[in-house]
C-alpha cells in the first residue's frame, strides 16, 4: 500500500505543480508531511535544504529521498516515475498547445497570470519552514541567520550551496 500512496501522492503534487520544482515543492510538502504523514515539517525543511545543496532538479531528489525513506529501492522508483512521467507527458501536450496558439491572448494570460499563485505558495512554504525554525531557535538567531545567508548570496554572490553547507555547520556546532 505504501508505494501505492506514493505513486499517488506524488503523482498528485506533480501534476498540479505547474511551474516545476519550485511551484511543486508546497504541493510536495502538502503530500508529505499533511497528508501521508511520511515526515514532519522540519524533516521536510531538513531534506529540501540538503535538496537544494545537491546539483540536478529538486523534485526529483525530493521523490528519491521520501520515495526510498517509505519504500526503499521499490519506493525510489515509484516515487520518481511519479515525479517524471507527469511533467514530461504534460509538456509534451502543453507545448504543442502552445505552441499552435502563442500568439493568442488567452494563452499568454494563462502564463502570466498563474505565477502570483506560484509566488503565494512559495511564501506559504517559506512561513511554514520559518515558524517552525523560529520556533526551535528563536526569532533573534533566526533573522541574524536569514540576514547573513541573503547578504552572503545578494552581496557577495556566494553560492546557495555553500550558503546551506555553512549553516547546517553552524546548526551542528553553535546551536546544536
Amino acid at each position: 500500500m505504501n508505494l501505492l500512496h506514493l505513486l499517488f501522492g506524488f503523482f498528485t503534487a506533480n501534476v498540479l505543480g505547474y511551474g516545476g520544482g519550485p511551484s511543486s515543492i508546497p504541493l510536495m510538502q502538502d503530500q508529505i508531511v499533511n497528508h501521508y504523514h511520511w515526515m514532519t515539517n522540519a524533516q521536510f525543511a531538513n531534506a529540501l535544504a540538503l535538496a537544494n545543496a545537491l546539483p540536478g532538479p529538486i523534485a526529483t531528489k525530493i521523490a528519491a529521498f521520501v520515495g526510498y525513506s517509505v519504500g526503499g529501492l521499490g519506493g525510489v522508483v515509484v516515487a520518481l516515475l511519479a515525479t517524471i512521467v507527469p511533467s514530461a507527458l504534460a509538456m509534451i501536450a502543453l507545448l504543442r498547445l502552445f505552441h499552435r496558439y502563442r500568439q493568442s491572448s488567452v494563452v499568454r494570460g494563462m502564463t502570466i497570470l498563474v505565477q502570483p499563485v506560484i509566488a503565494i505558495l512559495m511564501v506559504v512554504l517559506t512561513w511554514q519552514i520559518g515558524a517552525e525554525s523560529v520556533g526551535h531557535i528563536g526569532y533573534i538567531q533566526f533573522f541574524a541567520i536569514a540576514l547573513v545567508a541573503v547578504i552572503a548570496m545578494q552581496k557577495f554572490k556566494i553560492h546557495p550551496a555553500l550558503v546551506i553547507v555553512a549553516s547546517c555547520l553552524y546548526g551542528g556546532f553553535v546551536i546544536r
